[in-house]
């Protein structure tokens, strides 16, 4: 594999490494500290979305700054990567996530990880599987459209990716209690794997992937400028 084909996915696998240990660490570390749940949220909420702000503005100018497999089937639904880009994205993301949930039951004390099951997101009691589908689709619209207006387009306001970190803010505030607000297969995987915690996986790749397929078909067809 050439630098060049290699530099971006490098890219990917080390922001969703640093992705999902920030932002699952913190599940973490608000347990051990014995945060309340409503700071805790908050807490939770603002490591998520200053994190991918960070990494994705990093990222931008390599690999687009994709950091979750959901946004970048959105742009390949919109026509914006090809199937060869999306495999080997999707490969290294997964694999990233993969090193940030090992980082953190490496690197954080024991009890706080098991507490947590290194941060594998999971239904609420009052959540069942379709309603977290659901939830996750509509939160998933929300933040790839948000890729789209903030990054993708031409028309783009220059802010690099606090839009997108914005948005995975709003998310979590809203959709935490009930799904985790996860809207980011790789970011379910990897910790999920590491703990070998998998019940309700599938609501985290199922309802991510339609929220991303109709955020794509709506901004390539209706809301991205004409190239002309």
């Amino acid at each position: 594999m050439n630098p060049k084909t290699l530099r971006p996915l490098v890219a990917e696998l080390a922001g969703t490494a640093l992705f999902v240990f920030f932002g699952a660490g913190a599940i973490a570390a608000t347990l051990a500290a014995a945060v309340s749940g409503g700071v805790q949220s908050m807490i939770v909420a603002a490591a998520h979305g200053v994190g991918m702000a960070i990494i994705v503005s990093a990222t931008m100018n390599i690999s687009g700054g994709h950091i979750n497999p959901a946004v970048s089937f959105a742009l390949f639904v919109a026509g914006r990567i090809n199937g060869k880009t999306l495999g080997q994205y999707v490969g290294a993301q997964l694999l990233g996530a993969l090193v940030g949930a090992a980082l953190i039951k490496g690197l954080l004390p024991w009890g706080a990880v098991h507490a947590s099951a290194a941060g594998t997101p999971q239904l609420s009691i009052t959540t069942d599987g379709l309603h977290g589908i659901l939830i996750e689709a509509m939160l998933t619209f929300f933040l790839v459209s948000a890729v789209f207006g903030t990054a993708v387009s031409s028309e783009a306001p220059k802010i690099g990716g606090f839009g997108i970190g914005l948005a995975i803010f709003v998310c979590a505030l809203v959709g935490g209690p009930f799904t985790g607000a996860i809207m980011n297969p790789a970011r379910a995987f990897g910790p999920a794997i590491i703990a070998w915690q998998l019940t309700a996986q599938y609501v985290y790749w199922v309802g991510p992937l339609i929220g991303a397929t109709l955020a794509g078909l709506l901004w390539k067809h209706l809301l991205l400028p004409k190239e002309r």
